[in-house]
């Protein structure tokens, strides 16, 4: 896949969220095989539900209920796990070493900052409160009252560029997964696979879509910023 002629500095940083700024996992683990076990459904090892993870809250449950079961139980267990959600701790989840120090760097360099992501738009506001206070200009999930579409569509992300003031050409869009170097192609912006989340980096080149920048820790971002030698 060719990459864009798009150069650093840049002044404006958007973030997939699940597998690459907050590690997840475990609690959507827990939160999944609980309601799984409600429905008298099996539940499922971490391996498997991360496997599973990426494309929303609907991929997940959909992915995760036995593949015999008739949609309509199928979208109560889903509708089940939103709202469970509301009342879960999600003590579990935390961000990945490294990244409230890397988006506290970008901050103090005037840049920009946003989360795109495609977990439920209620389910992001809560955890990046939760996990993520203060750290972000704007974060927005599926749905919500902007009604965005899942990644690698691109108009949530052309939405939030935009609503930051920004344009596709000053912008790096960073995620774990080939959907997100998708999802930067299709909106025109440098694209920043990471190495710690739910894909192996392999899965990059196998699915083709190479991101410009493959990094193995947050701090390698920031040299993307102004203000950098």
């Amino acid at each position: 896949m060719k990459t864009l002629a798009l150069e650093p500095p840049f002044d404006t940083f958007i973030f997939d969220l699940d597998g690459t700024l907050l590690d997840t996992l475990d609690d959507l683990m827990v939160l999944t095989n609980d309601v799984l076990a409600e429905f008298d459904m099996p539940t499922h090892t971490r391996e498997e539900i991360n496997s599973y993870v990426g494309s929303g809250a609907a991929a997940l449950i959909y992915q995760a209920v036995p593949a015999d079961t008739p949609p309509a139980v199928a979208d109560a267990c889903l509708a089940r796990w939103k709202e469970a959600y509301d009342a879960y701790p999600n003590d579990l989840t935390k961000p990945y070493p490294g990244v409230v120090a890397l988006l506290a760097a970008l901050r103090e360099r005037g840049c920009k900052l946003g989360i795109l992501s495609n977990k439920f738009d209620r389910g992001v506001t809560f955890i990046v409160d939760k996990c993520l206070p203060g750290a972000v200009d704007t974060a927005h999930g599926e749905g919500g009252v902007r009604n965005f579409p899942r990644k690698p569509a691109p108009e949530g992300l052309l939405a939030t560029i935009e609503e930051l003031g920004s344009t596709p050409a000053r912008t790096v869009y960073v995620g774990d997964s080939p959907g997100d170097i998708h999802v930067a192609r299709n909106a025109g912006c440098y694209a920043v696979g990471v190495a710690w989340g739910y894909h192996d980096p392999a899965d990059f080149a196998a699915e083709g879509w190479a991101p410009d920048r493959l990094v193995s820790e947050p701090a390698q971002i920031a040299a993307l910023a102004p203000g950098v030698a």
